[in-house]
């Protein structure tokens, strides 16, 4: 089925749990990012407890905007599983085995004893597609009647994820290619990014643009579709390269290039080593650091210096720097990466100190007042912040922030 005449999907996710607040629905925001890079726009998640009417109105609710709807969860073989049994009825078909699946499944289970009703799996609507679990039992299923299409695949995330990717996408792709190019900033805020591209994003309709907001950052998706992929990058180049040459200097990478990444691979180029002292990130950086392969050829050491004796005492802060301009100041993220580099013997020394909150501000210092120090090519350079929001964004924005400081120095 190709998708150049569905383009509207809405996400139904099954399971009282959800609705109980148990487990998380990631497998919104999963399926959504992956419709998007189908160039299927998603308008509406519902979520609804195993209950058959209440399941059989959120169908009826769905198709009568929707041309595609993607369902997880309620595939398995107990009797609170009924998604695939609601759909049947929905559609007006019967129930069988199918065999494939009921083979799987024994496979999967030669080694010990089939659990009980677990080839109740293997039914599935008459006249469906069948896509193949490679990681579970239940697979997934595909109906499609009078112009519309329902994929419903299995909840958990390790068997839902590699099925709507090897099988699912390919077959609501069907010969049409959908290429993305995601463009990474910093330094420029959703709203500002979006003024920006606001005459491209008006006029778009192959490529298309959105803009999305993330923790210190902006994600530009590029989004082209064509009959092949050389058709659909040669789409995507031109408006990446205008995107390019109004924000280019805020962009630090494309797709799935981490900033961590981009700082690892110009200190190797630039034959630097790095040492990291943090107190209100509490080791953020270094995690991200030690994320990349390969960090151990410039990461010398990290320190989480929070009280002001760490502070003295590993780093080498003078006592009256501390007393004079107080800990979350110019001063003392200076003299914090200027001891860290010292101490570890590296070429740059970066240091973060703030005020992540709720407590401790004043009227001079409020939450969310950060400072960052770099000390590179025996020079001390500093960068304020003044972030608004809780302690857990405060602490991941001045992670963010700290390495794109030393991006932009590298």
């Amino acid at each position: 089925m190709s998708l150049a005449n569905h383009k509207v999907a809405e996400i139904l996710t099954v399971g009282t749990e959800i609705l109980l607040g148990n487990i998380v629905n990631a497998n919104a925001a999963f399926l959504s990012r992956e419709l998007a890079a189908l160039g299927v726009a998603v308008f509406r998640h519902t979520s609804v407890g195993d209950n058959p009417d209440r399941l059989a109105a959120a169908f009826s609710d769905a198709f009568e905007t929707a041309d595609i709807v993607v369902t997880t969860g309620g595939l398995g073989p107990t009797q609170d599983d009924i998604t695939k049994h609601v759909a049947a009825k929905f559609f007006g078909l019967e129930t069988e085995i199918h065999e494939e699946s009921r083979r799987r499944i024994e496979v999967r289970f030669a080694d010990r004893e089939l659990p009980e009703n677990v080839e109740r799996n293997a039914i599935v609507p008459c006249g469906a597609r069948v896509f193949q679990n490679d990681n579970g039992a239940a697979p997934g299923i595909c109906i499609e009647r009078d112009g519309k299409i329902l994929i419903m695949l299995p909840g958990p995330p390790h068997e839902m994820q590699p099925m709507f990717l090897d099988y699912a996408a390919a077959f609501l792709k069907s010969g049409r290619v959908f290429l993305s190019r995601t463009l990474k900033l910093i330094g420029r805020g959703e709203t500002s990014v979006e003024s920006a591209l606001r005459d491209l994003i008006d006029a778009q309709t192959n490529p298309t643009i959105a803009p999305y907001a993330k923790v210190g950052e902006v994600h530009v998706r590029v989004t082209a579709s064509a009959d092949g992929e050389t058709a659909a990058t040669a789409l995507l180049s031109p408006t990446c390269d205008e995107i390019y040459s109004r924000l280019g200097t805020h962009i630090y990478a494309e797709n799935d290039v981490t900033l961590a990444e981009v700082v690892v691979c110009a200190l190797k180029k630039n034959n630097f080593t790095l040492a990291l002292a943090e107190s209100c990130t509490g080791g953020m950086i270094a995690a991200q650091i030690v994320d990349v392969p390969g960090c151990s050829a410039v990461f010398n050491e990290g320190f989480v210096t929070y009280s002001n004796e760490a502070k003295i005492s590993r780093l080498g802060v003078c006592k009256k720097i501390l007393a004079e301009h107080g800990a979350v100041s110019a001063q003392v993220a200076a003299a914090m990466a200027e001891g860290v580099a010292r101490t570890a013997g590296a070429s740059v020394g970066l240091s973060v100190t703030g005020i992540a909150g709720p407590d401790g501000g004043t009227a001079e210092k409020p939450v969310g007042l950060v400072y960052i120090g770099l000390h590179i090519n025996g020079n001390t350079q500093i960068e304020k912040h003044n972030l608004s929001a809780n302690r857990s964004v405060v602490r991941k924005r001045t992670a963010v922030f700290a390495l794109d400081f030393l991006r932009r120095h590298l």
